[in-house]
């Protein structure tokens, strides 16, 4: 009897964890500093020395890609990662069809400096950086292309 009640607890557990997993893979937060911030004043008057941008983060790993003008979707990925294709494929027709917008694929298992320091704990991991290269969203797990096309910042 005793046996069968840890089996049940176990069902219900994973159950949990995979509708908890449902709900949230692949939505996009808002990064710390995107919360933390009460109005546009507060977010300009940190210095640029404490406040450094993501894209400089990057560096080396997107050396030779230039940032877009709206926006640029970085995402994380590995060789044997299922879901990563499917985010590629979205994240590349988002690329195409929005004016401004770029993306740019870094392998984690290659860049394991950046993934530390920007805390990437899985992938896909898909960062939505502003005009400027700093991180306005992040999404762990495979969006939908609504979901990035409504995290993308307004303007341009």
């Amino acid at each position: 009897m005793v046996g069968l009640w840890i089996v049940l607890a176990a069902v219900v557990l994973a159950l949990g964890f995979g509708g908890y997993r449902l709900l949230t893979d692949g939505r996009f937060n808002g990064t710390h500093a995107v919360r933390g911030a009460g109005s546009e004043q507060d977010v300009t008057a940190q210095p640029a020395e404490t406040d450094p941008s993501t894209w400089a983060s990057l560096g080396e790993a997107v050396a030779s890609v230039v940032p877009g003008e709206r926006a640029t979707l970085v995402q994380f990925s590995s060789a044997f990662c299922a879901p990563c294709r499917a985010t590629r494929r979205i994240l590349g027709e988002v690329a195409e069809v929005v004016p401004g917008v770029v993306h740019v694929e870094v392998d984690a298992e290659h860049h394991l400096e950046v993934v530390r320091r920007l805390n990437v704990v899985r992938t896909p991991t898909t960062l939505i950086l502003d005009g400027d290269g700093r991180e306005v969203a992040r999404a762990a797990g495979a969006p939908r292309k609504e979901q990035v096309l409504g995290a993308l910042p307004l303007g341009m």
